[in-house]
């Protein structure tokens, strides 16, 4: 794998990089439109005003096309778009998927990606569809590691992506991406996922993300592919990818689609504009749809990149700010599949809390998913290295009588225990919680509470706690320890 990918900044899986291609250097994470030279809705050349850094385009296209192939060849992929910034080339893997088969091998399309001046090639490999049987995902692979192998003979010196398949078995991916990294590639995309996020299968996504990620090093940039509708960027920039593609701004546009963070509304069920974009600014619902479906859909495709890319500069903002676990959370919960995907994360949270830096700015409570974060697993990971002797006292009320004990502790929720030492530093002393305990948030601290106390045998404990930590886990503690209600 060359030296091509930066990391500038840390949150989670997630981070700021920088991608070094023969047409520049990206920042990511970041989106590429994906151009179809046969339906051009906005010019490549336009589309850095919107805040396009990169494009995609399918290579199988021209490559088949009577009128782009000569051109591409004879001028270069970049002047026959016109756009001069990089340009990542898809292989037909996506035609594959749909038809079956394709007229090209793979030997054929890396070299023609290579001849065109692609900065970054995918060789054809074999997009396995979820829910199929194992035998036959596993039959498939081996098929794609064949060809990834075989396509590095033949890139030249254009970057080359090296894709990693496993249909919905996280072991399979696991194994995968494992391999394709060892055979060495220079962006790592996630294949056969959109029909997952056609589904609202966010959950399974989740999986095959993080266990993708296993498999590769930290250092490797991901690209999840056909992804690019802003409402779950941010779920995916957690997880750790770098790359997204999206060809929804122009379909949606066409189909009267209007993109927002919350989801996707129908132009003609709208009345008012809920952005402040310069398309949404200088018109209204009304006046569009009154226009001519051309116009139109060219509008409304403007609006869509720049939602898209007003969500990226907020993640961004928010993995250099350390709380872009709060802007998951809150997009998260626009939709019930969106919300099962972030249950999934903090299922994975012992993993992401090896790469999420140790301090950060604030923690916000925003829900029984907080109480799974990475933070509160950190926290309590570290307590466990703590040597705690003699008569403790644990106490939810911060001006109880602690006379006659040794060492005392305090509660925070839904950390659990914390010694005095620690109660300005992260996470504790800049967290922030509801007033009123909710019985999650209660119910995970005293948990936290009962696994401290059980850790450390060598101590006498008492803990003491006020009406509101009530309920029948303090059952549970009182097996371990002295309980008094004050």
């Amino acid at each position: 794998m060359a030296d091509v990918f930066e990391i500038t900044g840390k949150d989670l899986l997630g981070r700021i990089g920088k991608l070094y291609t023969p047409h520049g250097v990206v920042e990511t994470p970041t989106v590429m439109p994906v151009i179809n030279p046969n339906l051009m809705l906005i010019e490549p050349g336009e589309l850095s005003r919107y805040g396009a850094q990169m494009l995609i385009t399918n290579s199988y296209i021209i490559y088949k096309s009577e009128r782009w192939h000569d051109a591409a060849v004879k001028q270069g992929l970049h002047s026959m778009l016109g756009f001069d910034g990089p340009i990542m080339t898809d292989s037909g893997a996506f035609q594959l998927s749909i038809y079956g088969s394709v007229e090209v091998t793979n030997e054929e399309i890396v070299s023609f990606q290579r001849d065109i001046g692609s900065d970054i090639g995918v060789p054809l490999d074999i997009p396995t569809p979820p829910d199929v049987s194992l035998e036959r995902a596993k039959e498939e692979l081996e098929v794609t590691f064949s060809r990834l192998s075989a396509a590095r003979k033949h890139a030249g010196d254009m970057l080359l992506a090296g894709p990693v398949q496993g249909s919905t078995y996280p072991e399979l991916r696991e194994e995968a991406a494992r391999k394709v990294y060892e055979i060495g590639f220079d962006v790592y995309p996630l294949g056969a996922v959109v029909p997952l996020m056609e589904a609202y299968r966010y959950r399974e996504l989740v999986d095959v993300i993080v266990r993708s990620k296993m498999g590769l090093g930290p250092d490797a940039p991901v690209h999840l592919f056909g992804a690019g509708h802003p409402m779950m960027l941010a779920l995916a920039v957690a997880l750790g990818c770098d790359l997204f593609d999206s060809a929804a701004y122009a379909l949606y546009a066409k189909d009267g689609r209007y993109l927002t963070v919350d989801g996707t509304y129908h132009l003609g069920s709208l009345q008012h504009l809920p952005c402040d974009c310069p398309v949404c600014t200088s018109h209204t619902a009304k006046e569009l749809m009154e226009m001519d479906e051309k116009a139109r859909a060219r509008l409304l495709a403007e609006h869509n990149l720049y939602v898209t890319f007003a969500e990226l500069r907020l993640i961004k903002q928010s993995i250099i700010d350390g709380d872009l676990m709060e802007l998951v959370e809150r997009r998260c919960r626009s939709h019930p599949k969106m919300l099962s995907g972030l249950k999934r994360l903090m299922d994975y949270s012992a993993y992401i809390e090896k790469f999420d830096p140790a301090t950060k700015s604030a923690f916000f409570y925003l829900g029984p998913e907080s109480c799974r974060r990475p933070e509160v697993i950190r926290h309590n990971s570290l307590l466990d290295n703590l040597e705690v002797r003699g008569s403790v006292l644990i106490t939810t009320d911060r001006h109880a009588d602690s006379t006659g004990f040794d060492e005392v502790f305090y509660v925070k929720a839904p950390f659990g225990v914390y010694p005095e030492a620690l109660s300005e530093t992260y996470p504790i002393g800049q967290s922030e919680t509801v007033d009123t305990l909710e019985a999650e948030a209660r119910d995970a601290t005293l948990q936290n509470i009962a696994h401290f106390i059980e850790s450390h045998k060598d101590a006498a404990f008492t803990f003491a706690y006020t009406q509101e930590w009530e309920c029948p886990l303090i059952s549970d503690i009182s097996k371990h320890a002295k309980t008094i209600k004050l």
